[in-house]
């Protein structure tokens, strides 16, 4: 019998650089010494080569996500930069090592005839690896691609520093509230000035957004969150755009979609335009009426109003369904208490995939409003790994939501452990972040569940890229369920949310779908088309793309890209979020909406999906689960609902 494995032991905050540096340079150096291991030896065995090169890339991982984790989250900022500092040498060691010809010439030698079907994959996939960072090109050609990949980094973690550093704020005196829920008011005190300062993170932006009665603060504090990180960033994404597409045409491919496309699912860059046009024809119908519904509201308190822009369209949003679909956001938040919405996420998820969750008594944390539980599988009590929830705002902290690895699992030699990072408040939440975190969840319990395999390039969230969001994107639909809501959503008198005001926030949930994917859309066409044409303008080639998609106008004097992280992380493929809603959609109807945590279904998702991290194709996971080959119909029935 195996003995348990131990999650990681993280250092106390104050000990935490030079810990990081400790392990970044002791396993990188490792990595590097193993490597020129399989060099001198050059196994000539297909397993003895893999399982040497799985050692290599567990110990570059096991740097990789612990500082690509601290960059982003730790309090210190010396810690952050030691984390930044540690990935560009993660970087450079993988650049390296896919440049490198004796290397590559001992994976290409190997007969791997005899391996089962995974490890095949894996050699498969390597070998794609080597070509797709260059090695069979020239000294020159080689020299440059090392060059480009090493910058590209350096820009990267500038550009997304930035956005990170960059809270702006909008000072206003008491009475520019009006309309704000209580709770919110309180929260935000009057300085000695008689001024309330508002911020462009999510806790202030998007409560002021919707229900802030306040038109020209509502403006002036959108404005500030769509400038965020400009003028800054702007040079530096042309300086992106220009170093991905170069090193696409050093490697032989037409532009840098290509590229990116080649091991996602939708395997070519030109197919990515068809398909963002194929959504914005499907959701025109809906997505019309509904901008038409909010601008006539919107007209009540402006006749003369020709169009409704984003810095009042959540606002009339809620407008709608509070007064035509009797959905009071206001009065829904009253049930989402953040303590009661976490406990509940981690009793709707353990039920629904057999998991316990325990409080990790002994993890160390990196901030005091960090929470940590150990992961069992309920039925056998078999520790899986452990999560961390890192749900709060703070100076310094990424500001999005996002699930960050912190250990790879692997079978029988270390925990999958990961961390939910989000900025959400500390008091009543909007359903909608309620959402969010159910989505964000999604991920963390793929990463836990898919840590079990032999081969760490397959463990967690490991699957083509434009499949990653589709199973959080299917948890998302936990969140909305009455029945489910009801086991955690209580009011301040301890009444449960009722059935009927669930049934109409379903119904108002559906107002708008088609305008928002529209923007969606156009979101996706930005990432596209920059790294395709890279627009000497990016704000006016926004604009264009804006009026082509979106059914809502440009902004004047603002300059989203800057503030717009995906551009670095999705790179060309932020179409890739719609394109797992489709498949998303189509996994949800396996499911019974009367009888949502019914064993066999869920449990033939959680083994036959979740738990398979990247050891098949993505298609083929979900056709295993489905019965079928997926396809767009659920997708579009739901968009035409």
């Amino acid at each position: 019998m195996t003995e348990p494995l131990n999650p990681l032991t993280l250092p106390a905050p104050a000990d935490a650089e030079e810990w990081l540096d400790s392990r970044a340079r002791g396993d990188l150096d490792r990595a590097r010494e193993l490597v020129a291991g399989i060099k001198a030896d050059r196994p000539a065995d297909a397993t003895d080569l893999l399982n040497r090169w799985n050692d290599v890339s567990v110990a570059i991982g096991n740097v990789a996500s612990v500082a690509s984790l601290f960059s982003e989250v730790h309090p210190l900022e010396t810690v952050r930069s030691r984390g930044e500092s540690a990935m560009q040498e993660v970087q450079k060691l993988d650049t390296d090592l896919s440049l490198d010809r004796d290397l590559y010439e001992v994976f290409a030698a190997v007969d791997g005839s005899g391996l089962d079907a995974t490890a095949k994959r894996l050699l498969d996939k390597t070998l794609l690896d080597f070509h797709r960072g260059g090695v069979d090109k020239d000294d020159a050609t080689r020299t440059r691609v090392k060059e480009l990949s090493e910058r590209a980094i350096l820009v990267g973690q500038e550009f997304s520093k930035n956005i990170r550093d960059d809270v702006r704020t909008v000072k206003v005196t008491p009475d520019k509230l009006d309309g704000m829920p209580q709770d919110w008011i309180d929260a935000h005190v009057v300085d000695e000035d008689g001024f309330v300062t508002l911020t462009t993170d999510y806790p202030d932006v998007v409560p002021f957004s919707t229900y802030g009665r306040d038109r020209d603060t509502r403006r002036a504090l959108r404005m500030e969150f769509l400038n965020r990180a400009w003028p800054a960033n702007d040079a530096l994404l042309k300086e992106l755009f220009e170093i991905r597409r170069e090193h696409a045409h050093l490697l032989g491919y037409r532009d840098w979609a290509d590229y990116d496309a080649e091991v996602k699912m939708i395997k070519e860059g030109a197919a990515i335009p068809e398909f963002i046009d194929r959504i914005a024809v499907a959701a025109l119908e809906s997505g019309e009426r509904d901008r038409n519904v909010v601008l006539d509201r919107m007209r009540q308190d402006y006749p003369d109003a020709e169009t409704i822009d984003a810095s009042d369209l959540a606002f009339y949003a809620e407008a709608v369904r509070r007064e035509q679909l009797d959905v009071d956001a206001q009065q829904v938040r009253t049930y989402f208490d953040f303590t009661a919405v976490r406990r509940g996420l981690l009793e709707v998820t353990g039920r629904l995939f057999g998991l316990t969750y325990r409080p990790a008594e002994d993890a160390v944390l990196w901030d005091e409003a960090v929470a940590a539980y150990d992961v069992f599988l309920t039925d056998t009590d078999r520790h899986l790994g452990r999560i961390y929830l890192d749900l709060h705002p703070r100076e310094g902290k990424f500001k999005h939501a996002a699930q960050f690895d912190l250990v790879r699992g692997l079978s029988d030699r270390q925990l999958a452990e990961g961390v939910l990072v989000c900025n959400f408040p500390r008091g009543l939440m909007e359903h909608s972040d309620v959402v969010t975190l159910f989505h964000e969840f999604g991920h963390l319990v793929h990463h836990v569940l898919a840590g079990r395999g032999e081969w760490v390039r397959f463990s967690g969230v490991a699957t083509e890229w434009d499949f990653v969001e589709a199973p959080s994107q299917m948890l998302e639909e936990w969140a909305w369920d009455a029945d489910v809501l009801r086991t955690f959503a209580r009011n301040g008198a301890g009444e449960e949310i009722p059935d009927p005001l669930v049934a109409r926030m379903r119904r108002a949930d559906d107002f708008g779908k088609g305008y928002n994917a529209r923007t969606q859309m156009f979101y996706a066409s930005m990432s596209y088309w920059f790294h395709v044409d890279i627009p000497e303008d990016l704000t006016e080639r926004t604009r264009e793309l804006q009026s082509r998609y979106s059914l809502f106008p440009y902004i004047e004097g603002t300059h989203m890209p800057a503030s717009f992280g995906h551009l670095e992380g999705y790179g060309s493929g932020y179409y890739t979020y719609m394109w797992s809603l489709v498949i998303a959609k189509d996994m949800f109807s396996a499911f019974d909406r009367d009888n949502m945590f019914d064993p066999e279904v869920a449990g033939r998702y959680r083994d036959r999906l979740l738990a398979q991290g990247g050891q098949r194709d993505a298609a083929d996971l979900v056709a295993d689960f489905l019965g079928r080959p997926y396809t767009f119909d659920a997708y579009a029935a739901w968009l035409a609902e």
